[in-house]
C-alpha cells in the first residue's frame, strides 16, 4: 500500500501540503491514520510538480523514507507550484525496489500514482499483460504492480482518452482479469482524475485557493469529503464531481 495527494490551484510551495499539515504526507510516511493495509510507508517516496509555462512536470524521487532526505525538505520550501501529485511508498510483495517503483510516474505531460495493489502479481497477469504491445511492456519503469497500471493508462491516454476514461479504463481491464485495490491518481496539471477502489479517498476545497485529493485527511479541519468505494473522482477549476464507476466493474 501506499498513500499519495494531488493539489491543483494557486500557487503554493509542496511543505504547505505535504509537510506542515499535522498528519501531511510527511507524517504519514511512519503514521497514517486510516491505511487499512499496512503499517508505514518507507520503501521510497516522490513528488511531482508543474512550473508555470510548461506543461512538462518536473519530479523529484528516493528510495527511502520521505523523512530521512534532508534535500527534499528544501525542494518543498522552496518550490511554488499550480499542480503537484506525491506519494509515499509502502511496496508491494513480489515488487522490484529502487527509485523506478517510487510513484509519481511520469510520461509527456502526466503524472500518476497507485494506491493498492494488483491480486495474482507477477504470475497471474499474463492476460492483463497481454493488452499491451510489447514494446510498450518493455518501457516499464519498473518491475511493479503500480508500473503496469500506468502502462495501460498511458496506452489509453496516449490513444486519445480523458483523464477520467483512461483510469475507468484500467480499472475495467483488471476487474476483467482480476481483482485488486486500484486507488489511481492522474493529474495533467490542469485537472485531477482519480478512483476509490478498495480503499479510502478524500477531497477538500481550499477557498481561495484550490483542491486537494488525498488517501486520506492530512489534518482535522473541515471540508473534507469521504469518496464511496467504487467511484470516479474528477477535479478541475469549475469544481469536483463525483461518479460511480459502472456496475461491470
Amino acid at each position: 500500500m501506499c498513500r499519495h495527494i494531488a493539489y491543483l490551484g494557486e500557487p503554493v510551495a509542496p511543505r504547505e501540503l505535504l509537510v506542515h499539515p499535522p498528519h501531511g504526507l510527511y507524517r504519514q510516511s511512519w503514521a497514517p491514520r486510516t491505511q487499512q493495509y499496512g503499517t508505514v510507508n518507507v520503501d521510497g517516496f516522490g513528488l511531482g510538480w508543474y512550473a508555470d509555462g510548461d506543461e512538462v512536470p518536473a519530479r523529484y524521487r528516493r528510495t527511502g523514507p520521505i523523512w530521512a532526505d534532508e534535500s527534499f525538505a528544501d525542494l518543498a520550501r522552496v518550490v511554488r507550484t499550480r499542480a503537484l501529485l506525491a506519494a509515499v511508498r509502502s511496496a508491494t510483495e513480489g515488487c522490484a525496489p529502487g527509485e523506478g517503483a517510487a510513484a509519481p510516474f511520469a510520461a509527456e505531460r502526466w503524472l500518476f500514482s497507485h494506491n493498492g495493489a494488483v491480486a495474482g502479481w507477477p504470475g497471474k497477469l499474463d492476460a492483463l499483460a497481454g493488452l499491451l504491445p510489447p514494446a510498450e511492456l518493455l518501457e516499464l519503469e519498473a518491475r511493479t504492480d503500480s508500473a503496469l497500471l500506468w502502462a495501460l493508462t498511458l496506452h489509453r491516454l496516449r490513444a486519445g482518452a480523458g483523464l477520467g476514461e483512461a483510469l475507468a479504463a484500467t480499472v475495467a481491464d483488471v476487474a476483467a482479469h482480476t481483482g485488486g485495490r486500484l486507488n489511481l491518481l492522474l493529474t495533467d496539471g490542469t485537472a485531477i482524475a482519480a478512483t476509490a477502489w478498495g480503499d479510502n479517498l478524500h477531497h477538500r476545497t481550499l477557498p481561495g485557493l484550490g483542491t486537494v485529493v488525498a488517501s486520506e485527511p492530512y489534518d482535522d479541519g473541515p471540508g473534507w469529503t469521504a469518496v464511496p468505494d467504487g467511484s470516479l473522482l474528477l477535479a478541475d477549476a469549475g469544481g469536483v464531481t463525483v461518479q460511480q464507476l459502472p456496475n461491470q466493474y
